[in-house]
This record gives structure tokens, C-alpha cells and sequence, in this order.
């Protein structure tokens, strides 16, 4: 059974405000291995195809860096990591949703994407990047999955919107300096209610 609504494991959807101006990645070469075959609209499906020769396992390092009008990205199942910077400085993407295949999310992934109002973190990531969604001042909430034993230093440091994060794992993941640093002044964090004083007592939690 195929998802109509999610990309093939040799596509990636994306959206960039226009249906005749395309986007190309900045780093064509950073997707594990699998070589752009086509890029174009797709009207029945309202958003642009990178199409691939082969299964992306990768959205590698600066793959779309510094793309600035793109608005939305539909990541497929396959891909296991986003890398470092791959989305930095994506000052329009609004959107993003990271597939449960993905396991990290690499250093500054999406920082700088002023933009970011709604991010999907899929539940089989385990490590989220020093800095990856630093600056993102327009993230209001953030859901953390179960699945996360690691939240790098400054990962939504600067994110000056951000309201309500739910983090969900019991075991406190372990933490970096300025995790949350520079959020909305009335920001609140929500764990498990048999985790709160294990959350009290981590550091960088605490």
C-alpha cells in the first residue's frame, strides 16, 4: 500500500510559491548516493518532484541550503538523517515533515528558517543537533518523541515564539546548554507526569 499523500522513496516533494520556477537543491550530490534524475510541478499533486534514480536514504549535508523560497518539504521513508545544515538559512520554508525513518537530525538542520512555523519530528529520531532549529522564531510548538535520548546545545535556542514544547520520553534525554534558550517569556515544557522529578533533577533540564 502506497501513501498518496507521502513521496516515493526516490522523491522528494517540495513547494516554493511558484509552478513554473523550480528550485534546485544547493548541493544536487548530498542525498546518499541517489542522482537527481528530474525536477518538475506536478499539478495533481500542487507541489514540485525531485525525481531520483534510486531510493534517498540521506538529505545530506547543505542540501538545500540557502534555498530561500522554498516553503515546504515532504521528506520520503527512506531517508535516515538529515545532515548538517541541510536546510539552513531556508528563510521561507514554513514547513517540514520528517518521515519515522529518520533516526538524527543533524547539526543546524533548520537554523536560521525564520519561517518554520510547523515542524513533524518523526518517532524513531534519537538525536536532535546542537543548533538545528536555532533561530526558527517563528516555531510555536514543538512535539519531542519518545524516541529522543539526545537534544543538542542550542537546539531551539533564539526560537522566540516558541510556546509549548511536549517532550515525551520518560528517561530525560541528555542535554545541552541553552536547549531553550531566548523562547516566548511564557514558554512552558511538558513531560511525562512520573518523569517530572527525574526532568527536575538532569542537567540542563533542571
Amino acid at each position: 500500500w502506497t501513501n498518496p499523500n507521502a513521496p516515493a522513496n526516490d522523491e522528494i516533494w517540495y513547494t516554493n510559491g511558484s509552478t513554473t520556477e523550480l528550485t534546485e537543491p544547493n548541493k544536487p550530490a548530498a542525498f546518499g548516493g541517489a542522482t537527481i534524475q528530474s525536477n518538475t510541478y506536478d499539478a495533481e499533486k500542487e507541489c514540485w518532484v525531485i525525481k531520483f534514480n534510486k531510493d534517498v536514504t540521506v538529505v545530506g549535508e547543505q542540501a538545500f541550503k540557502s534555498c530561500d523560497r522554498l516553503t515546504s518539504v515532504t521528506i520520503p521513508d527512506s531517508v535516515t538523517e538529515i545532515g548538517v545544515a541541510a536546510f539552513r538559512y531556508c528563510e521561507s520554508l514554513a514547513s517540514v515533515t520528517i518521515p519515522d525513518s529518520v533516526k538524527t537530525i543533524g547539526v543546524q538542520a533548520f537554523q536560521f528558517c525564520s519561517s518554520l512555523a510547523s515542524v513533524t519530528i518523526g518517532n524513531s529520531v534519537t538525536t536532535i543537533g546542537n543548533a538545528a532549529f536555532d533561530y526558527c522564531k517563528s516555531l510555536t510548538s514543538v512535539t519531542i518523541p519518545d524516541s529522543v535520548t539526545t537534544i543538542g546545545t542550542g537546539a531551539f535556542n533564539n526560537c522566540k515564539s516558541l510556546k509549548t514544547v511536549y517532550c515525551k520520553p520518560t528517561t530525560p534525554p541528555a542535554g545541552g546548554e541553552n536547549m531553550f534558550y531566548g523562547n516566548a517569556s511564557d514558554r512552558k515544557i511538558y513531560v511525562p507526569a512520573g518523569s517530572v522529578d527525574a526532568y527536575k533533577a538532569k542537567e540542563y533540564w533542571s
